[in-house]
């Protein structure tokens, strides 16, 4: 579906906004401007009376020639004047100005409505013999001038909705630009570009997805590294295994390797298979674990039984190579909710590396204790350690494995970081730090009870 643009949409919004406020300012503004054009002209036609009415007394309004001269400054701006004599005649009688007049009656001021038209009347009186005169002007005079000032504020008007038009646009274009940028790269990141970033301008609601946006690109190649890394120490654990079963079959395949020889060829094939299969069963735990169906089954569980279990398998496996299995426990029970396959596939690959590392006449320490409401069980062993910047990075996938397996032996690179996860999942914690034993320490952290 085809999306109308943000510069669009900014335009139209500012566009409907100005011309809202532009028709409601017109339709105040006409409505003030009519009723002020005719409250000026009634103001301006009250002053003329007032004006003729002091040149003017009793014997004066009785002269034609005397009223002619005052009538004729005022009939010169359109206004009509109206006479009425003590005898009560009046001069101009039927015409239009003199029926408004008379609506009057000579003694008020005020808007008459004549054959449908307005008119403004200012009466007057003079002397004390029932003379008096009115000055009779049409509305239609301050209607035009209200007209006009309509006509000029609507030019006003329509000057500030095409500015605000502009303004539209260029705000628009202000916004989407950045955008339209981080869009951009964007879609470079999508086709495998890594080394593209995002300008940070505009304002902050702008600049912070310019910002998220190189953030991610970050964390994508960080991660994408860490990928490779991670494929290039797996393929070295894949290749040396592989190398030896490729290289002993061939050997019993031409015959070259017979009796003793092809029982051991036999013997190293299926040792490294085994290896082979723990590595790839190693890689799809890990695969599974951020998965939504990986399936943990906790249970309440005994973690000091646990760890007597555990220590009945791995106290035979360590006196074959010399080494001591101590177990530190508390008695009694230490009650925890985890899965019990899970974390003891966890204490038995902690203990695998413990034992992997640890030279003949060194200790490894299973030691439980209970500590501020959490039952704490550490994998100690008496081996040679890790430098202090490896024990935050230990859980980080083949991260060891490539600083050490030129030193020492090595695992596939992957079971602490599948240890962790498995932890992690089933609500505890796995932490690494110096044992006192001289090796390294991996505790495992749940909640007791």
């Amino acid at each position: 579906m085809k999306r109308t643009s943000l510069a669009l949409r900014i335009t139209v919004v500012c566009l409907a906004i100005a011309a809202v406020a532009v028709v409601v300012a017109g339709l105040v503004a006409a409505r003030l401007i009519r009723t002020t054009g005719i409250d000026v002209l009634r103001q301006s036609l009250s002053a003329q009376a007032d004006v003729v009415a002091s040149q003017l007394d009793e014997t004066g309004i009785g002269n034609r020639l005397g009223i002619g001269k005052a009538a004729e400054v005022v009939r010169g701006q359109g206004i009509d004047v109206v006479v009425r004599r003590p005898n009560g005649t009046l001069d101009g009688a039927g015409t239009v100005a003199a029926i408004a007049a008379t609506k009057t009656g000579f003694t008020r001021s005020g808007t008459v409505l004549v054959e449908g038209q307005q008119y403004l009347v200012e009466a007057r009186t003079v002397g004390a013999k029932g003379a008096a005169f009115a000055l009779v002007q049409s509305t239609k005079l301050g209607e035009a001038r209200g007209r006009m000032l309509v006509r000029n504020t609507v030019l006003a008007l329509g000057a500030g909705l095409a500015v605000a038009a502009i303004a539209g646009l260029v705000l628009s274009r202000m916004l989407s630009r950045p955008l339209r940028r981080a869009a951009s790269v964007a879609n470079g990141m999508r086709s495998g570009r890594r080394d593209l970033r995002v300008p940070v301008e505009g304002p902050s609601e702008v600049a912070d997805v310019a910002t998220s946006v190189n953030e991610l690109a970050d964390a994508l190649q960080y991660s994408e590294a860490r990928q490779r890394e991670f494929l290039l120490s797996v393929s070295h654990e894949l290749r040396t295994p592989l190398t030896a079963v490729t290289g002993f079959a061939e050997a019993i395949g031409d015959g070259v390797a017979e009796g003793e020889d092809a029982r051991r060829a036999g013997q190293t094939i299926h040792r490294e298979a085994a290896r082979l299969e723990r590595l790839v069963s190693d890689l799809l735990e890990l695969a599974r674990l951020g998965a939504d169906e990986f399936r943990l089954d906790p249970a309440r569980l005994d973690l000091a039984a646990l760890v007597d279990e555990c220590a009945d398998v791995w106290r035979l496996r360590c006196a074959q190579q010399n080494v001591t299995l101590l177990v530190e426990r508390p008695a009694g029970e230490v009650p925890i909710v985890a899965d019990p396959r899970r974390l003891r596939q966890v204490v038995d690959g902690l203990a695998e590396n413990a034992l992997r590392v640890t030279p003949a006449g060194a200790p490894i320490v299973f030691s439980l204790v209970t500590l501020q409401g959490q039952a704490q069980l550490a994998v100690r062993d008496g081996g040679p350690g890790l430098a202090p910047e490896d024990y935050p990075v230990a859980f980080d996938r083949g991260v060891l494995n490539k600083r050490y397996r030129d030193s020492r032996p090595v695992g596939s690179g992957i079971g602490l970081a599948l240890a962790h996860g498995l932890v992690t999942r089933m609500g505890g914690t796995l932490t690494a730090g110096p044992a006192p034993e001289g090796g390294a320490a991996f505790t495992v952290a749940f909640r007791s009870g």
